[in-house]
């Protein structure tokens, strides 16, 4: 790099930025921002023309002025000029302000790119240097269109320097990880390839990154790159540390390179040349042999990097999977990792272990370490560690170690951190059924994880028991007296209930010859479970009873008189109301054959593969389930599975045509829903309930018949909200789950749903500490003429919340009319005897009841003109708070809850937008019009409504999300 001469020192520049530090107010820094600006704007209007030094000294000040985050709107001209210099540092602060500062649709674009290929053809390598720089930070597709021809001649060509060479080379990588149909490399594909064979290890290590990216897209083209990358492999790896001094870091020789040289040869299945293969072999043995040496260096970096060559060379031995030698020396050395002190190697060796278990020739191997594994699940205090050591488990669990590994995941279960009992659930599932050779150890099991972390057992794990057990005649009498005995503990999860009425409805008569569970005393113990669980489970529960009839008939009268109460025959919900008229008058009217036939047994489920691994597949995070898995499950699991998708819904065990699905179960187009501890992220698992037509306008919270409290005024000393409550809530407008609150005791999440006019909103309160959090008391309040516009009832929350423990709270919501406000939650505990009291907004706003609306651009735009009062429409020209990038602008809307309507503005650039909200008083329809100009990085929004105040409260809403 040239030498900087006296005169580059800019005190100017040094002084300005010493009164921005010493500025004691924004309001003096801002101040004394504007006074520079304006000297700044009338050196370059003056009429004396300013020379280089000065030019460079203002665009860096401008420069400056920006990276403190204020707009510049001038200067560029004159950064622009400062390209054309022939001193390094005025090009350089050039380059630098335009690659900070202009855009790629910038009218200055061309000017730029002439500076750029004068640069380019100087044949000066500093020159040549700064170009490539500006090409590869601006990266724009105008840029790839420009010179992507070029760059690929520079990079190949033998007079080019070194120096010149490597930012050719990542020039190139951003230009086509940005547009990779403008960087078509075909004849210079050898060439580049042959850059491996550099002499100089810059220029190496920057081509194997493009090599790479370039490989991954076309492989085919770029396969003569293995014997390269071998033999340059092999020359490092055998090489002393002496041999590459340059290049050699605390005693490793080339870590970087090595290891982007295996990461390139992953891209490949292993050489099928021998010698080349050999070779390859030989490197990786010296890669493992040299891990067992004593460290040269007892600084971190040495260790680092030289795990860094063997984490990587593990990895290509994995992915070849064809040298059984080498994959056991690979898990003994990953074994070893297992107890070492750094947490980080832990959590590598047992995140390579998990792809090295499923290598039929390393699997053994990997099952030697059970107990160190067992041992890290126990005692591991980083989460991300345990929960890597549970996927090994997983990974390695065969018929031999089945019941072991599934005790010892059950057991941890008990305490494991709530974010990864779900998934630890589905493999509990999974393991049990795929390895169960006795059906009764299979049922225990999954009886026991409902009772563990019955929140967390989606139904898709509770379908599968019960198809499991009605497709087994031998397990069906112990299904039935363990779910009896299990439903005998005085507080049982509703899940355990589900399963306990439809195995005793269907075979409960196979243990009905025990005095202890008659037939009377099964049905009062079903019915003592009934008024604490949720709907779907209580028309479960009498569908049970109904098979009890037909099963027993000495409970006819002791049911029918249940079924005749009003609480049942008069229910609110049509649901329930709909099964108990018809049930009752089926049980009085049919014959006992009629009955008998109507109400036989559920015939077995046909054989697919298990919907407990679809789940766990669609997961696809660590150590979720893979394809062979699935093949594997259904092969040797073949006899266990029954349906897979099809689920023991609640109607099916009565006749198809006995009942009808309710209002409020169409509403969402689901058949059955959550209970109200049920798994957040189960499938299907929201259902709207139907309100009460009564308003929340009493003084103090009141109890429905499904045991939800209405909204209450707010408490007598709620917490005022947080200041940070609207900026919470605005992350919600485009999305309904996440992280709503967290500080260093309490993380609240939140899970929600809408249809027209209701919703259902679930909250998580998690306890991050170890102390219990007790008087743990939530109320949900609407303020002011909220009440009238907002129908809002709530579970009531168990008062103890333990350490590391998370409750969950369910909130139907109903909106009445528009409204602007959002309802308040005021949540209060006591920790260490102190009493916590806080107040946030909850996310519920007008847009949650959208109901998408698509229409044609004629129907679009007539629809527009006929909203053409003044007070319907709402437009804000705002600057843009985030990136414009397409893809981002589009899931937000489509997050807003409207429709997305293709090819119907006649600009391409803009998004238009409608739909309908529903209230249970009116249907306000809406039309939204987002015009960006990606040049000035400002949108302008238009909201059309039938009604003004939703205009004005959607475009406030909006114009923050963008």
């Amino acid at each position: 790099m040239p030498a900087v001469s006296k005169g580059d020192g800019m005190r100017g520049l040094a002084v300005f930025i010493s009164d921005i530090r010493n500025c004691k107010s924004k309001e003096a820094e801002i101040k004394r921002i504007n006074k520079e600006l304006a000297n700044i704007r009338s050196k370059f209007k003056g009429d004396k023309a300013l020379d280089g030094y000065s030019k460079k000294k203002y665009v860096c000040k401008l420069l400056f002025i920006f990276l403190l985050g204020h707009d510049i709107d001038f200067g560029h001209m004159e950064a622009v000029n400062l390209l054309s210099s022939n001193k390094y540092t005025e090009k350089q602060i050039g380059y630098l302000f335009i690659s900070v500062l202009v855009n790629s649709n910038s009218e200055l674009i061309r000017l730029i790119n002439n500076a750029i290929k004068n640069d380019l053809s100087s044949r000066n390598p500093t020159f040549m240097c700064l170009a490539l720089h500006c090409i590869a930070n601006v990266g724009s597709r105008e840029m790839a269109e420009a010179f992507a021809s070029e760059i690929p001649r520079i990079l190949v060509a033998g007079d080019t320097m070194d120096s010149v060479k490597q930012s050719a080379a990542l020039c190139l990588l951003r230009l086509y990880k940005t547009s990779p149909d403008l960087v078509l490399m075909g004849e210079w594909t050898s060439r580049v390839v042959h850059l491996l064979n550099d002499q100089h290890m810059g220029v190496v290590t920057a081509a194997i990154s493009l090599i790479t990216c370039l490989s991954q897209k076309n492989p085919d083209e770029f396969k003569t790159c293995v014997s390269l990358a071998v033999s340059r492999l092999s020359r490092i790896v055998s090489s002393a540390s002496t041999d590459l001094q340059d290049y050699t870091y605390y005693f490793v020789p080339a870590p970087w390179l090595s290891c982007k040289l295996l990461r390139l040869l992953q891209c490949y299945p292993p050489p099928e040349d021998g010698a080349v293969k050999g070779r390859l072999v030989e490197c990786l043995e010296t890669i493992l042999n040299k891990a067992q040496e004593p460290p040269k260096s007892k600084k971190v970096q040495h260790s680092n990097a030289k795990n860094a060559i063997l984490f990587e060379a593990i990895s290509l031995i994995i992915h070849y999977d064809s040298e059984p030698n080498l994959l056991v020396r690979a898990c003994n050395q990953l074994g070893q990792f297992l107890q070492h002190r750094e947490t980080n190697l832990r959590y590598l060796a047992l995140e390579s272990m998990c792809t090295l278990a499923s290598s039929e020739f390393s699997h053994e191997a990997v099952k030697t370490h059970i107990e160190t594994v067992i041992n890290a699940l126990k005692t591991e205090r980083d989460v991300s560690v345990r929960q890597r050591a549970a996927d090994l488990l997983y990974a390695m669990c065969d018929r031999s170690n089945a019941k072991q590994i599934v005790a010892e995941m059950l057991s941890y279960l008990e305490t494991a951190d709530y974010s990864i009992r779900e998934e630890m659930v589905l493999k509990v599932a999974i393991l049990a059924e795929k390895y169960a050779i006795d059906y009764s150890w299979y049922v225990d099991t999954i009886l026991n994880l409902i009772r563990i972390a019955g929140d967390y057992v989606s139904e898709e794990v509770w379908y599968r028991v019960i198809q499991i057990v009605i497709n087994r005649d031998d397990v069906q009498g112990y299904a039935a007296k363990t779910v009896f005995e299990a439903l005998q503990a005085p507080a049982c999860h509703e899940n355990m209930v589900k399963v306990g009425g439809y195995i005793l409805g269907e075979f409960g008569n196979l243990i009905a010859g025990d005095p202890r569970s008659s037939p009377l005393v099964q049905f009062n113990l079903l019915h003592s479970k009934f008024h604490l669980c949720s709907v779907p489970t209580r028309a479960l529960l009498l569908s049970a009873y109904i098979k009890f009839i037909n099963l027993f008939p000495e409970t006819k009268a002791t049911i029918q008189e249940v079924l005749r109460c009003d609480s049942q025959i008069r229910n609110s919900d049509v649901e329930l109301q709909q099964r108990a008229v018809e049930y009752l008058k089926l049980s009085s009217i049919a014959s006992t054959d009629v009955l008998a036939t109507v109400l036989e047994e559920m015939p077995p489920f046909p054989e697919r593969e298990s919907s407990i691994l679809a789940k766990l597949k669609k997961k696809k995070g660590p150590g979720a389930v893979s394809v062979t898995e699935l093949e594997d499950s259904k092969r040797e699991g073949g006899e266990l599975n029954g349906g897979g998708d099809r689920g023991p819904d609640t109607a099916a065990m009565a006749a198809s045509n006995t009942s009808t699905p309710s209002p409020s179960a169409d509403l969402l187009g689901i058949r059955s829903a959550a209970p109200v501890g049920a798994a957040p992220s189960s499938a299907g698992s929201l259902l709207v309930d139907v309100f009460s037509e009564a308003g929340p306008t009493a003084p103090s919270a009141a109890v429905n018949d499904d045991g939800f409290l209405s909204s209450a005024p707010p408490s007598e000393d709620p917490a005022p909200p947080l200041s940070e409550a609207d900026e919470l809530l605005n992350k919600f407008v485009c999305k309904n789950n996440g992280v709503l609150f967290e500080n260093q005791l309490l993380q609240i999440g939140i899970k929600s749903e809408y249809r027209q006019n209701l919703g259902r909103m679930y909250l998580f309160y998690g306890n991050k500490t170890s102390v219990q959090f007790a008087s743990f008391t939530t109320t949900v309040s609407c303020p002011g003429e909220l009440q009238s516009q907002l129908n809002v009832q709530t579970k009531p929350v168990e008062p103890l919340v333990e350490g590391g423990a998370q409750i969950q709270q369910v909130l139907n919501i109903e909106c009445l009319s528009d409204f602007s406000e959002a309802p308040l939650l005021n949540i209060k505990f006591r920790y260490g005897g102190a009493l916590q009291n806080l107040t946030l907004k909850l996310p519920v706003t007008i847009n949650k009841f959208f109901q998408p609306t698509e229409m044609s651009s004629h129907d679009f735009f007539q629809r527009w003109k006929q909203l053409s009062q003044p007070q319907q429409e709402a437009q804000k020209i705002f600057k843009a708070n985030h990136s414009m990038d397409t893809e981002v602008l589009k899931a937000k809307l489509l997050g807003l809850g409207t429709a997305l309507l293709d090819n119907v503005d006649p600009n391409p650039e803009n998004y238009v937008c409608a739909g309908v909200i529903q209230t249970k008083s009116q249907q306000v329809g809406c039309l939204l019009r987002l015009e960006p100009n990606a040049q000035a990085q400002m949108y302008r929004l238009t909201l059309r409504c039938s009604k003004d105040s939703v205009s004005r409260r959607l475009c406030e809403l909006l114009a923050q999300q963008f």
